[in-house]
């Protein structure tokens, strides 16, 4: 089933219908949610006839590990009543599953061997993969989707030989990252390019020591990392191995490599509790946002997932923590030199696109880490004014400027703004 094929279920129809009747006094929010919430099934999907589900990114066309589980987190709740969309997560799973079976350490990837991409870095490509920027996230997002599907349907189809495959393969590569100096045979340089798409020392990136953590060439954005121990990303590892634990328990019975992944999860949570936390002048301790075990940090954060400000929506910890309070007083401050405020927005932004463009991603993630509704409504107010009037999301847009901004078609960002809405809806109704 193409794209052309694939027609809107009715389960999708009735929930639109309820956004729309909730906003009716705001009738452009009703209508970008409607927007967004087909984009990525009526614009990326492509069902294959193996039964894998094909998921562009947008205005690229390859698929990303990471972004095409976002794409379709918001159908989750409705799959366990409608076969379509449960069949098009079946299928998304399976695909994710093959390719990270094919390699690993790559983060995009072709919908056939067809030598698409970037097959000029300096790296071990296949014909498969679009770009192979390793990055800890990539491997975390498949078995997010594949756990959340599970809890919210039942279903244990998804859980096969090739899915424990790669559980293996993912624990195998963590834990070789985890020396990453002595023992990985990863390398990335890509010619010809700015230094946020390459790894320094012939591809090797910045000495790091032994912390526990595991190492991560990219960050979530695509862009080298500074120092190598990512912290949210190794939190969302930790909290992926917490799934691996349940679905290796409950239903593979593999207890040799839960023990595996429960000394791993271990060893990570240490390290980023011990290597990860600073003494701030301003604002006390919080997390750093990378670091390389030599005592050097980077304090920052960055507009995409997984973030610091993102640590309850990953999992890692709860809103009311005092480390994560702080550090969202942090970044959500100009001290953090990605948080820019402007006239028409203030939100969190990223190296990976100009100076002052705030991110719609990071609008979602602070609205849905927000503990009063009165911080959401802010954050609903700014999406409706930043749209540029297209009924779309983008990357990022100018705080000055909303009419300025990057990538046209993103769908990872229209996702964020369904996920928002749909939790906007239900914490307002609770408060009523």
């Amino acid at each position: 089933m193409n794209q052309s094929q694939i027609t809107i279920p009715e389960s999708m129809i009735k929930k639109m219908d309820q956004v729309r009747a909730y906003f009716r006094n705001r009738p452009k929010l009703g209508e970008i949610f409607c927007n967004c919430f087909k984009n990525t099934l009526l614009t990326t999907v492509e069902q294959l006839e193996d039964n894998s589900v094909f998921i562009i990114t947008g205005d690229i066309p390859a698929m990303w590990l990471r972004d095409s589980t976002a794409q379709i987190k918001p159908y989750l709740t409705l799959a366990k009543k409608d076969p379509l969309l449960a069949s098009i997560i079946e299928g998304v799973i399976k695909r994710q599953i093959d390719y990270i079976n094919l390699d690993p350490y790559a983060n995009a990837f072709n919908k056939e061997a067809s030598g698409a991409g970037q097959q000029s870095d300096i790296t071990d490509m296949s014909d498969w993969v679009w770009e192979r920027k390793y990055e800890i996230d990539s491997l975390c997002y498949p078995i997010q989707l594949s756990y959340l599907f599970w809890k919210e349907t039942g279903s244990v189809y998804h859980f096969d030989k090739s899915f424990l495959e790669a559980m293996q393969k993912i624990i195998n590569v963590w834990q070789t990252e985890q020396y990453h100096e002595e023992k990985s045979s990863y390398r990335f340089q890509r010619p010809d390019c700015p230094p946020s798409d390459t790894l320094i020392r012939e591809g090797l990136g910045h000495p790091v020591q032994y912390t526990g953590m595991t190492w991560s060439g990219f960050r979530p954005s695509d862009d080298a990392c500074i120092y190598g121990y990512l912290i949210p990303s190794n939190m969302f590892a930790s909290v992926v191995l917490g799934y691996m634990e349940e679905i290796l328990s409950k239903v593979y019975h593999e207890h040799q490599l839960i023990e595996r992944v429960h000394k791993l999860k271990q060893e990570i949570q240490a390290g980023i509790e011990k290597y990860g936390i600073v003494e701030h002048p301003v604002y006390g301790t919080i997390y750093a946002y990378e670091t390389d075990g030599y005592g050097n940090y980077n304090l920052m954060d960055d507009a995409n997932v997984p973030s610091l400000l993102s640590i309850p929506y990953l999992g890692y910890g709860n809103r009311e923590d005092e480390i994560y309070q702080n550090t969202r007083a942090f970044i959500l401050s100009e001290d953090n030199p990605y948080y820019y405020h402007g006239k028409y927005a203030k939100g969190i932004g990223s190296p990976h696109t100009p100076d002052q463009y705030v991110w719609h991603i990071a609008l979602a993630i602070q609205g849905l880490t927000a503990k009063s509704m009165e911080e959401k409504n802010e954050i609903l107010t700014l999406f409706e004014n930043t749209d540029a009037n297209t009924g779309y999301m983008h990357e990022g847009f100018h705080a000055d400027d909303p009419t300025k901004f990057t990538r046209k078609w993103f769908s990872w960002a229209n996702s964020m703004y369904c996920e928002f809405i749909l939790d906007y809806i239900e914490k307002s109704l609770k408060n009523d």
